[in-house]
């Protein structure tokens, strides 16, 4: 569903896909009526030509993959063998043996439409909490927010570069930004990226300063001299930005 959006989008033919991705054109008509699932090379090309985040598509393609063989192994497994039937008169083996055969097709569809639908599910809230990620840093806060019983839990992923002789992990690019108890969101979680980075891992990088993060922003305040206020301010955002943290 997301491929075919991905070329809806971008108003490609299979054809052009076939010439931009190198795969042919009747094996992205297979991928995109759900025929046949795509190996992860394909989708790693179709977001490149889509411009789509490539992670995203190839935790979707993870989930797709299992759902995928868990419904070709119900489809293989179902019972089909009717030696240890009681023996009948061939008038009534044809009845018996079409009601079983028709009840076998029935059980495997139905496997296979509770694991489209669980798959369905399990896409909807991955684009869910991407879009929330994206919505979080597109937006500009006048204050940063805090800790209350509405947030959505979110686990962002570190994606650690050096740049200029500092360090990011593509959450945020702050350096002054005061973070301390109850603080939420991505300049949060640049943080707790930055001190894992360090060595003082706060745990889960969630983008919330909770007691674990205060902990590991000690710690590491401690190894490098710093003021132990468990508090990330401009001296400690210098620290864990340089390139051999202490």
């Amino acid at each position: 569903m997301r491929l075919r959006k991905l070329k809806d989008h971008g108003e490609l033919s299979t054809r052009q896909l076939a010439a931009e991705t190198g795969y042919s054109a009747k094996s992205w008509q297979r991928y995109l009526n759900g025929r046949s699932l795509p190996p992860r090379e394909a989708v790693e090309a179709m977001a490149r030509v889509g411009g789509a985040d490539p992670h995203r598509l190839l935790v979707m393609h993870e989930i797709a993959a299992q759902r995928w063989a868990e419904g070709r192994a119900v489809a293989a497994d179902a019972p089909e063998d009717l030696s240890a039937t009681p023996a009948h008169t061939p008038t009534e083996q044809q009845p018996y043996r079409r009601h079983l055969r028709a009840a076998v097709i029935a059980g495997a569809v139905v496997t296979v439409l509770s694991a489209s639908a669980a798959l369905l599910l399990a896409v909807q809230l991955t684009e869910a909490r991407a879009q929330l990620a994206r919505d979080r840093s597109d937006a500009v806060p006048t204050t940063l927010a805090t800790v209350s019983e509405s947030l959505v839990p979110v686990i962002y992923t570190c994606r650690l570069e050096q740049r200029d002789g500092r360090w990011y992990a593509g959450l945020s690019r702050t350096t002054d930004i005061l973070l301390s108890n109850t603080h939420v969101g991505l300049e949060v979680a640049e943080a707790q990226c930055l001190l894992g980075r360090a060595g003082t891992a706060p745990g889960e990088i969630d983008g919330i300063f909770g007691p674990k993060t205060r902990r590991a922003v000690e710690l590491m305040q401690k190894q490098n001299g710093l003021i132990v206020n468990g508090v990330v301010d401009p001296p400690t955002w210098q620290a864990l930005r340089e390139t051999d943290p202490k």
